[in-house]
């Protein structure tokens, strides 16, 4: 190449250098703003998702049922979804509205006997004890303050039930053409990961349904059975005991440490035949997880400090919507580390032998 010829091509790469930045900086505020306009429906379209690829081995087992009506298959499980979701969530948050009341006891005598404030604490805290809406009533003005974090939280709590109710019924739409959606899915990440796209897309698949059905699946199950038999007891606070229930089978904590205090309660205020009752249901409902887990979940590894984290974080961001979607976002981003670290030695050994 003669001297001439060099400062042409080297302003030919600088200019094929400008036109390559450029475009990576177009792509770039192209993403940037679709990620502002989808960021509110964010969680939604992730919980959507997630329901669908849960669902669909029954989606698919429906349709054979239904002989092919795939369309048919979607609505009746998009209903069930539905019932599944709004039934259990309007009896938690009138069951804890309930065990706010009866969490609150009777004042002691003593209290009347406190100098200048006595008479007025006592008046207060029966009333709250009796008839705590009453109370809140009489005590509007004094909390007018608060209200706006009151109205604020109730509101969090009504979008998040809006949430569910969204994502459920999107996740309807996506389980007819869940394939073709998969396969588009496995030929964008095939260009972003290369060969070992698919293998990714397959492993996400994979620990969405492992986790949401071995975790979350069998927490919501254990929950609710434990609700009814609480209910079916007379055991007080039933709604905060399954919520609690709840919570610590997401955490792979396990409910005992709910239900045992519970059974060991009802020997010594229950009538014997009833406590028997009770034990012989709670011992079943207790060791659910640990009978059905490794049938539903097969291959699943996700330790629970990530599962925790992913509780506590999606919560923390997401309001309850998060304390679903946290673990299993956390718990996809682990298996394709664990993968992709798995592999490094692999690689670092044949460069090394080449």
């Amino acid at each position: 190449m003669s001297d001439h010829d060099r400062p042409m091509t080297s302003s030919a790469s600088n200019d094929a250098l400008v036109v390559l930045s450029i475009r990576i900086v177009c792509l770039g505020l192209l993403g940037y703003w679709s990620l502002l306009l989808i960021g509110p429906f964010l969680t939604i379209i992730a919980w959507s998702i997630i329901i669908a690829v849960a669902l669909h081995p029954i989606f698919h087992w429906l349709c054979a049922k239904l002989h092919g009506h795939r369309t048919l298959a979607a609505v009746a499980i998009t209903v069930f979804s539905l019932f599944v979701i709004l039934g259990p969530a309007a009896w938690l948050g009138l069951s804890l509205a309930a065990s706010v009341q009866m969490l609150i006891p009777p004042p002691p005598e003593i209290i009347k006997a406190w100098p200048v404030i006595g008479d007025k604490a006592y008046a207060i805290w029966q009333l709250a004890s009796t008839n705590l809406t009453e109370l809140l009533i009489q005590a509007a003005p004094q909390l007018k303050p608060l209200g706006s974090r009151l109205l604020s939280t109730a509101g969090s709590v009504g979008i998040n039930l809006l949430k569910f109710i969204l994502a459920a019924a999107i996740s309807g739409f996506l389980l007819i053409p869940g394939p073709a959606l998969v396969q588009s899915i496995k030929n964008i990440v095939v260009h972003i990961a290369g060969t070992r796209g698919e293998e990714f897309v397959d492993l996400t698949g994979a620990t969405i349904r492992n986790v949401s059905r071995g975790i979350i699946g069998i927490g919501i199950l254990q929950a609710l059975l434990a609700g009814v038999g609480l209910l079916l007891a007379g055991v007080p606070a039933a709604g905060l005991f399954s919520f609690l229930v709840l919570l610590f089978g997401i955490l792979q904590i396990g409910p005992s440490i709910i239900l045992i205090p519970l059974i060991v309660w009802s020997w010594f205020t229950m009538d014997t035949r009833i406590a028997v009752l009770f034990t012989l249901y709670m011992v079943p409902v207790n060791l659910l997880d640990n009978l059905l887990r490794p049938l539903v979940a097969k291959g699943l590894s996700t330790p629970m400090p990530v599962i925790l984290i992913g509780v506590l974080g999606g919560t923390l961001a997401h309001g309850l919507i998060g304390l679903f979607v946290g673990p299993i976002v956390l718990s996809i981003v682990w298996q394709l580390l664990v993968v992709w670290a798995r592999d490094v030695p692999k690689a670092g050994m044949n460069s090394a032998g080449a």
